[in-house]
């Protein structure tokens, strides 16, 4: 299944570089205000493509075909977004990914992250721990496993997303008390956290749930967590959706390896 993915995930990629290539990024305002170019449709299309064929069986939700209309879903299905980080695509700083998670009783249990422009793929799967590799003319390249790390005595490193810290992001990151803050567009703030180079990732401004599902399987692969602001971990789908609209999440902070009593 996670090969699938991985093979979804790199044609998704292929189908951005494509468009990006052709010069077609020009932007378009859907109908909930969000900003989406012919290479979100294009990868989504890719990606549908090899999953409806490898794994017909399974549902698809993607934010491109399916957005807010979609219909809850229960039992197993792929949660997808063919690109993540619209605004950082346009905007030409490459930190942009493709997701793909796939998501069981609600829980994300297998999630891909590739980054086309910066040539790297994050993949993890419950119990079978996270990896990571280069993207090389297509394909990854040696795998390299990767692990959350406990706070390191010199203090935390806090992500922060490029665009959407607002006030309450910052008396958050203030009262962990990070050692340093750096920011991230889209789902690379996952990868961040799952890969030991940061720490904790407060999350207190809009996300849907497309947006997280592939970073928290494989940062909770790594060892690392993804909470609401209870202490309870997000979920998907109809039955335990709990965002303030359809398919949106809660507030939540993402956390690296448990470290002593913290």
């Amino acid at each position: 299944m996670l090969e699938v993915m991985i093979a979804a995930a790199l044609a998704g990629g292929r189908a951005i570089r494509a468009v990006v290539e052709a010069g077609e990024t020009a932007v378009r305002t859907k109908a909930d205000a969000s900003p989406v170019t012919a290479a979100d449709e294009a990868a989504d299309a890719a990606i549908a493509a090899i999953l409806g064929r490898a794994v017909p069986a399974i549902p698809i939700v993607s934010e491109e075909s399916a957005g807010e209309s979609a219909p809850a879903q229960a039992g197993r299905f792929f949660l997808v977004d063919p690109l993540d980080g619209t605004k950082e695509f346009v905007a030409g700083s490459g930190e942009y990914t493709v997701n793909i998670a796939l998501v069981e009783e609600g829980c994300a249990v297998a999630g891909v992250i590739h980054t086309p422009a910066l040539g790297r793929i994050c993949v993890g799967m419950r119990g079978e721990g996270a990896r990571e590799a280069d993207v090389v003319d297509g394909a990854p390249s040696a795998w390299r496993a990767i692990r959350a790390r406990p706070v390191p005595a010199h203090g935390r490193i806090a992500v922060a997303s490029r665009r959407h810290a607002g006030p309450e992001t910052e008396a958050c990151l203030d009262r962990l008390a990070a050692a340093t803050r750096i920011s991230r567009g889209s789902s690379l703030k996952f990868c961040l956290l799952a890969s030991g180079e940061a720490d904790v990732y407060p999350r207190l401004a809009p996300t849907m749930e497309w947006d997280t599902a592939a970073g928290q399987a494989i940062l909770e692969a790594a060892g690392g967590r993804v909470e609401r602001l209870d202490g309870t971990p997000l979920r998907y789908g109809g039955p335990w959706r709990d965002g303030a609209r359809p398919w949106g999440n809660p507030h939540f902070v993402a956390w690296g390896a448990p470290s002593g009593s913290a």
